[in-house]
């Protein structure tokens, strides 16, 4: 079965083409594609001035009809296409919807947090780990933060915090906010295992890919402070140039760390693994289980 799923997300669009195949062992398989990621950036529009102006209006709508034309090459049946937490704040966000499905056919779903929050989980990352941990999953993106606590194999707690790479660069987030994240993860991230946490977004995959750690080492956190004070100290012309980054990321990887390094503090947590997924991923999952669900109806 060929699917293909999009996330509209504050910094980013994603485009992810699987071909969900049931092997041998009954389990079914999710094998890539094409990935594409258009840096679209709505965030830098909608946390500034509360809605998406007419050049990325214009940058958005290319971005969709790419997508469509990479979709249709693919002969793809099935899509599902969300917009995350810029969309959720755009006033105009119903008319970018109506727009990309007049001119393209794609049907966009804007998700609340909460809703972000269940796709991520619909990854299975924490429930394929030992179950000698506890797990904080975070998925760090451009207007919001997914926090999910798994233990004893069980989702314990989820929370979508409005705290994001792009908001902390328009310096959006005051001292009280990060005050009531922190009361937050102290009063639900408690456990009587070990905790460790679990990072995705393209933020940590890019710290992950620069430390040259082997697939399924964790990153610790002194390391994340050392990066963090590292890239703080450069200038997002340097961070291009010395690291190779695109300049979208350099721009967010110093408030993305600041957000890991947090979190990671306020619940205890010494290390993280990088499993390199994400909010694609779990709706190529959600997708899979809703075209099975009407096949056997």
């Amino acid at each position: 079965m060929r699917l293909a799923t999009i996330d509209i997300g504050s910094n980013a669009a994603r485009l992810l083409i699987v071909d969900a195949t049931v092997n041998r062992q009954r389990v079914t398989e999710f094998n890539k594609l094409n990935f594409v990621r258009l840096p679209l950036r709505l965030g830098f529009d909608v946390f500034e001035t509360g809605e998406i102006g007419k050049e990325k209006t214009l940058l958005f709508m290319n971005a969709m009809k790419v997508f469509k034309d990479i979709i249709t090459f693919y002969e793809v049946k099935f899509v599902k296409a969300c917009a995350t937490s810029a969309m959720r704040d755009a006033r105009n966000s119903h008319e970018l919807v109506e727009r990309a499905k007049r001119e393209t056919g794609l049907d966009i779903e804007v998700i609340s947090g909460d809703q972000e929050a269940i796709i991520v989980h619909d990854t299975h990352i924490a429930e394929n780990m030992d179950t000698e941990h506890g797990y904080l999953y975070m998925n760090v993106g451009g207007g919001s933060t997914d926090v999910i606590f798994y233990a004893d194999g069980k989702m314990r707690y989820k929370k979508s915090f409005d705290v994001g790479t792009i908001r902390l660069v328009k310096n959006q987030i005051n001292d009280s906010m990060w005050a009531k994240i922190k009361s937050d993860l102290k009063t639900h991230i408690k456990c009587h295992l070990p905790l460790v946490a679990i990072g995705s977004g393209g933020n940590i995959n890019t710290v992950f890919s620069l430390s040259k750690k082997k697939e399924g080492k964790p990153l610790s956190l002194d390391l994340l402070r050392e990066y963090y004070e590292t890239f703080s100290a450069l200038s997002v012309e340097e961070r291009m140039h010395d690291y190779g980054m695109r300049e979208d990321r350099a721009v967010v990887i110093v408030p993305a760390l600041q957000i890991f390094i947090n979190m990671m503090r306020w619940t205890n947590i010494k290390s993280m693994y990088v499993p390199k997924i994400g909010v694609v991923d779990g709706l190529a999952r959600e997708l899979y289980q809703e075209v099975v669900n009407k096949q056997l109806r």
